[in-house]
């Protein structure tokens, strides 16, 4: 069966299948993050530094953004779900490796394989959700499938770290390969054969090159992603040096971080279709304030601080995430897969340099000093929020044609 819009309203299995996409979002996001929340037992199970473990994500970024590249321009004429499946076990390969590896080289290895998959599957998922509904619900499915994304970044982290604390780190991977099965076998059965009219090849990716509205939108998503990765990828030692916060309680923190990324995903779901620009720009400057103000507070915050700060954080980074994806999309048209591609690349890039940036700053500085600079840096990003239009306008469209064909 073929994947196509039309007017009528989605069959059940349609919704099933957006969410079973949502799931695999959240498993692969979740991979790509697990690290974030094992920072100190896999170091200590390596006798290596956090900063070293660090850099585990910002490898998995660096290689999932060139595989997005790659994907867009080499695998454009693969089938959709054939080619989903294929990425979903190498995950699955992945996750067992990282569980059963006993050298920090190895455990970079099995990252870098699940890093191949990674940008591959984010760059086709977007227009395979765009694929499998009828045009009105465009939004919704966006919505859905990436608020696995949003529920890997601000919820997998706590689950990894829950389950690092109790069975150990590489309990975590094991089950990260569970999801993938489940992922597999849900995209078997759910997920039609995919009809994508998205433009593929090298040709597409240099007419995404050549949008300006694009440009600003992977520039603001750089810039954005970088800062709050730098923060969020050592938000487990900074939990570490609140004083009024017990170590049992930090998993618990972690956990009320991620359902505020649900809820704000939900709600981001609710306005974003009329209130694109508003909502990206509230939430850009509400985790400034967050970071700038845990920066500045030091190690005497109270536990209603501390949890009232990561609820805000929570909430606001799902109105980023969900918010450039969707705006990437808007945008488009038919360069749906390209164009993903490239704001992959571009978020994964941000991932790495986040996590390296957020490394030196703490080896050099220190923890609070980080937050402080990675809350002024997301700040500058509402500017080019700023300066995005909301909808691909006539004008615009034909300025870009004209680049196109000189």
């Amino acid at each position: 069966m073929n994947a196509k819009k039309s007017p009528q309203d989605m069959s059940l299995r349609s919704w099933l299948a957006l969410f079973i996409l949502a799931l695999s979002t959240f498993t692969i996001v979740t991979t790509e993050l697990a690290p974030v929340g094992l920072l100190t037992p896999i170091a200590e199970g390596f006798h290596s530094s956090k900063s070293a473990v660090g850099m585990t994500v910002s490898l998995y970024a660096w290689v999932g953004a060139l595989s997005a590249l790659v994907a867009s321009v080499f695998l454009g004429n693969v089938a959709k779900k054939r080619l989903l499946l294929t990425l979903t076990v190498v995950l699955f390969l992945s996750n067992v490796l990282a569980a059963t590896v006993n050298t920090y080289v190895l455990l970079l290895a099995a990252r870098v394989l699940g890093a191949l998959a990674h940008g591959a599957f984010w760059a086709m998922i977007g227009a395979t959700a765009v694929a499998i509904v009828p045009a009105r619900y465009i939004g919704a499915a966006t919505s859905i499938v990436f608020g696995g994304v949003s529920a890997a970044s601000v919820f997998g982290v706590p689950v990894s770290n829950y389950i690092g604390i109790h069975f150990g780190w590489r309990q975590a991977f094991w089950l990260m390969a569970a999801l993938s099965v489940i992922a597999f076998s849900g995209i078997s059965v759910l997920v039609p054969q995919i009809t994508s009219k998205s433009a593929i090849g090298l040709e597409a990716l240099k007419s995404v090159l050549k949008s300006s509205a694009l440009w600003k939108i992977y520039s603001a998503t750089l810039l954005a992603v970088t800062a709050h990765f730098a923060a969020f990828t050592y938000i487990e030692p900074w939990l570490h040096t609140q004083h009024s916060l017990a170590t049992s309680a930090i998993p618990v923190v972690l956990f009320v971080y991620g359902i505020a990324g649900l809820a704000g995903n939900f709600l981001t779901g609710m306005v974003i279709d009329t209130y694109l620009k508003v909502t990206v720009s509230v939430s850009v400057l509400l985790i400034c304030a967050v970071l700038v103000f845990l920066g500045l507070s030091g190690a005497a915050l109270s536990d209603t601080a501390v949890f009232t700060a990561m609820v805000l954080w929570g909430v606001a980074v799902s109105g980023i995430f969900v918010g450039f994806q969707t705006w990437v999309l808007r945008l488009a048209e038919d360069r749906t897969f390209p164009a993903s591609a490239v704001y992959v690349s571009f978020f994964n890039t941000a991932i790495g340099i986040g996590a390296s940036a957020g490394a030196w700053m703490v080896s050099t500085f220190s923890v609070p000093m980080l937050y402080i600079v990675a809350g002024s840096a997301i700040g500058l990003s509402v500017l080019l929020v700023a300066i995005i239009p909301t909808r691909a306008t006539p004008a615009q469209n034909a300025l870009e044609k004209f680049y196109e064909s000189n």
